[in-house]
């Protein structure tokens, strides 16, 4: 079996088993039109089921489903040794039977109290298991099993379910903070804390600032803006310049 395929029935199963009950082995309730379908398919439900579910399983059928089959005839004589070899559980119609598929639907009335998975290919039986809380339906596609996802109606009653035992759940701690003097009863809630606006100062426009009595600087010109350019003189220009400088010096001290 490929793992996505294992996967999924696997959440299906824990669906069951967390918000209906369901524990194992899990227990299969079964007519003749799924045993015909195994036989001629070559399934071997006792080795096949098990593994497909990955837990342990009890095959149970119905003293109705067991008639109908007999009254058919013996082309299904394959079939009827496979069903005569499950549990017969008490349907409550020994002294009349009645069809299989109104049989099982007894069965599994009032919320399937006794927690069955109906196996069965009986297209009508099928669409009132899907309508029905708490029944798993599980049926044959050719060679392969195929546990069918829960049904709408079953879905929507667990998410109440569990809305509810949530309400349950906060009461019960509120009344335990009561009880402790955690909490009292006529405590008020918190007040939600409004949103606050903007900062008034932020919103508030810049004023230009005075001008004082020292007034700026005026502007330079562009031309003494301008870097002045330096003249590289000569060595010995310099040299003859500063020789003439210091005899001029010498004659006016003389």
């Amino acid at each position: 079996m490929k793992i996505r395929r294992y996967k999924k029935v696997s959440k299906n199963l824990s669906f069951y088993t967390q918000n209906f009950g369901f524990r194992q082995p899990y227990q299969l309730l079964a007519d003749g039109t799924f045993c015909l379908t195994a036989l001629n398919n070559k399934i071997n439900l006792p080795n096949d089921l098990p593994k497909y579910l990955q837990s342990a399983v009890k095959f149970i059928t119905t003293q109705c489903a067991i008639i109908e089959m007999e009254n058919l005839g013996s082309k299904l004589h394959g079939a009827l040794i496979i069903l005569k070899k499950y549990v017969v559980h008490k349907c409550g119609h020994e002294g009349s039977a009645i069809p299989a598929s109104k049989c099982l639907s007894q069965m599994i009335s009032e919320g399937n109290p006794s927690h069955y998975i109906v196996c069965t290919q009986d297209r009508d039986l099928q669409d009132k298991v899907r309508n029905l809380v708490a029944v798993p339906l599980l049926y044959l596609h050719v060679k392969t099993p195929i546990l069918e996802q829960p049904s709408e109606v079953s879905i929507k009653w667990a998410e109440q379910k569990n809305r509810g035992l949530g309400q349950l759940e906060a009461e019960k701690i509120a009344k335990l903070k009561e009880l402790e003097g955690l909490v009292t009863s006529e405590e008020k809630p918190k007040k939600k804390r409004r949103k606050k606006g903007p900062n008034p100062l932020s919103c508030k426009k810049k004023q230009k600032k005075p001008h004082g009595g020292i007034s700026k600087p005026e502007r330079m010109s562009d031309v003494e803006r301008k870097k002045r350019k330096r003249v590289k003189i000569a060595k010995h220009i310099r040299e003859e310049v500063l020789k003439r400088t210091f005899e001029k010096l010498n004659t006016a001290l003389s």
